[in-house]
């Protein structure tokens, strides 16, 4: 059996099955500590810089280690990727034995039962749906996952795919006529005889705590946990490990239901009639908050007169409309099973405005067309640990983003690891002489008025002598908008054809697309493109980022925890909102160096990274750059090797 160093070693199977494959030493080192954690079942963390090649070293030792292993990832774009082209080029390179398997939520995959109802129910929004519910009705028939992902015929965020899936909450199970050729119950079957199984960090925690996605089989039998891009954890974390309750549950609630009665229960003549007023009631209780979507904290909620009576309201709906279906229940198991949701819903929705309890914080999210209303852990640390307890298996994170100044205190405290095994790899790519880091003189401090305009200012002698290729990372939608706005003006006054791009006007995947494709357009984004974007070479060529991101003070869960801190004698800036902030910069950083031949700049605006104690540990945390003030040092960069010049 070869060793690891033989097997990434240029005379290895890697380097023969793999077009430019290059051995890295980092790599090489990695593999061997994440192997020595499996066989130990050990806690490992490791950090590795872009270009490291960190996916090869986990998959081989997992791929050679014998036992079972979940993969976790960050989205379920990594996680098509891992599963359909890492993975599958790292088992055949090395010859391994191992059956692998890839499992999503159960909201991925077509649900026959769903679309059946739905196209006979007929009631779609626009023609273009009622089109789309007929196109996956096709796909249905060919498929063999039944993955949404591979029905490119409809776009992922067609509404229709809410009507043609199914919920843990609506999902018949054993009940269902079509449970045998159930995609979802196929996928998990495949997951459960696989040696390997990918999954998302979603589906990770939803089945942790509900116990539902399928999983709950498997991490008793696994032997190894890999979570990559790990940095997304604590966050996803504290999403599942807290209770949600949303208006759009009503709502799903009341379709189901009006549905189930007009196939099972047409002589119930009460049941449409509460249908609608069930609606009428969570739709107010959206209104009560206001039109804008954002989060309130509990607080707020109560300064608004209409929110109390609205919610009492929906509770007190909820509460009759299950005792309705409750005569009606045992007339078909689809009104049966709109019945136990009735009264779940109606239980969180007491529970939600009895909670009185000072390690969890209510607060509710307003989106579009919902409200959801939250109950949030302010420690995960404790949940975490207890779901790492039981049978001993190793557990390993690793991301190109979780060390502060080389030290990983503040993640391991987070998720409460005490303190593991742990190793930090630099990136192989020689940042000195690849990019630069340019803070530019002369910028007001970031809450000014016109901070924005500055930012722009400071950043168009950059753009101009790029010629495109640039990302604008901002860290809030309305700088996002008004940065987009300033560009718009300025290209349309110099003259210049270069396109300008903005996130919302097509899907992630989309905009990065014709990003890549023309190659010397400007990207204008907030949070989506602060991380898991990939575009080598001449397209990407300037990453500007307009201020260190710290999480908005008046968010009702950082509110809360920083209050908490507080109140523990504990400094929740140094301690908290700095490591994030951190760990964010260099997630937007990251974006700007993807190979060995890659050049450009990092210009980060925010005057707090020089004029401020705490910015030397922003700036020391990032790749080693050559670092500059001055225009010209960055114009002169770009002059001497610059494609768009």
């Amino acid at each position: 059996m070869l060793s690891l160093p033989e097997i990434f070693s240029p005379a290895g199977p890697l380097a023969a099955a793999i077009d430019g494959y290059r051995v890295r030493s980092q790599q090489v080192e990695m593999a061997e500590r994440i192997a020595a954690a499996i066989e130990a079942c050990a806690v490992f963390v490791a950090e590795a810089g872009t270009g490291t090649g960190k996916t090869f070293a986990y998959l081989v030792p997992a791929l050679r280690s014998g036992g079972k292993v979940i993969v976790s990832t960050g989205t379920k774009t990594l996680q098509d990727q891992l599963f359909n082209k890492d993975l599958p080029m790292v088992r055949d390179a090395l010859k391994a034995p191992v059956r692998v398997a890839l499992l999503k939520g159960r909201a991925n995959y077509v649900c026959p039962y769903h679309l059946e109802r739905a196209l006979a129910d007929g009631r779609f929004g626009s023609r273009e749906d009622a089109a789309d519910a007929r196109r996956v009705a096709v796909f249905a028939k060919v498929t063999r996952s039944g993955d949404k992902a591979e029905c490119v015929e409809v776009n992922e965020n067609s509404p229709v795919w809410n009507h043609v899936t199914s919920t843990r909450e609506n999902c018949l199970g054993q009940e269902c006529p079509h449970y045998k050729d159930c995609f979802v119950m196929q996928a998990r079957r495949e997951a459960m005889a696989a040696d390997l199984v990918v999954v998302n960090h979603h589906l990770f925690f939803a089945d942790v705590m509900l116990r539902d996605e399928g999983m709950a089989e498997l991490l008793p039998a696994c032997n190894t946990v890999i979570f990559d891009e790990a940095h997304q954890l604590p966050e996803v974390a504290t999403l599942f490990f807290g209770d949600n309750v949303s208006t759009a549950q009503a709502l799903d609630l009341a379709r189901d239901a009006r549905a189930e009665g007009l196939l099972h229960a047409r002589d119930c003549l009460n049941l449409p009639v509460a249908t609608r007023q069930l609606e009428k009631l969570a739709k107010d209780l959206r209104l009560a908050v206001g039109i804008d979507a954002g989060r309130f904290s509990f607080g707020q909620l109560q300064d608004k007169p209409a929110f109390a009576p609205a919610l009492k309201m929906l509770e007190e709906a909820m509460t009759a409309f299950a005792a309705l279906l409750e005569s009606q229940a045992e007339r078909a198991e689809g009104l049966e099973k709109c019945w136990q949701r009735a009264g779940d819903l109606a239980r969180a929705l007491a529970a939600w405005q009895a909670l009185a309890d000072d390690g969890i914080v209510r607060w509710a999210e307003a989106f579009s067309h919902s409200l959801q209303l939250r109950a949030t852990p302010l420690d995960i640390a404790g949940i975490f640990r207890k779901q790492m307890g039981g049978h001993p298996r190793a557990w390993i994170f690793t991301s190109a983003t979780l060390a502060v100044q080389g030290r990983f205190h503040h993640y391991c405290a987070e998720l409460g690891l005490d303190e593991p095994e742990s190793a930090c790899w630099q990136s192989p790519f020689d940042y000195g002489s690849q990019a630069v880091l340019y803070a530019p003189l002369g910028m007001p401090e970031p809450n000014s008025p016109g901070y924005t305009e500055a930012v722009v200012d400071a950043a168009f002698p950059v753009v101009r002598a790029v010629g495109g290729g640039v990302f604008f990372l901002c860290t809030s939608l309305r700088a996002m908008r008004r940065t987009h706005e300033l560009l718009q003006t300025w290209l349309a006054e110099a003259g210049a054809d270069t396109p300008l791009l903005l996130q919302g006007e097509g899907s992630k995947d989309e905009l990065l697309r014709r990003f890549r494709y023309l190659g010397n357009a400007i990207l204008v984004g907030s949070q989506s493109f602060w991380e898991g974007v990939d575009v080598r070479g001449e397209a990407l060529s300037l990453v500007v980022i307009d201020k260190i991101p710290f999480a908005p003070p008046d968010d009702p869960v950082l509110a809360a925890r920083i209050e908490q801190m507080r109140r523990q004698g504990r400094n929740a800036f140094l301690e908290y909102q700095l490591p994030r902030a951190v760990i964010n910069v260099k997630q937007g950083a990251g974006r700007l160096i993807r190979d060995e031949t890659d050049r450009g700049v990092l210009m980060i605006c925010d005057p707090r990274l020089l004029s401020k104690p705490y910015g030397r540990r922003v700036w020391q945390s990032l790749p080693p750059m050559k670092r500059t003030r001055e225009l010209s040092v960055v114009l002169d960069f770009f002059a001497s090797g610059n494609p768009h010049v």
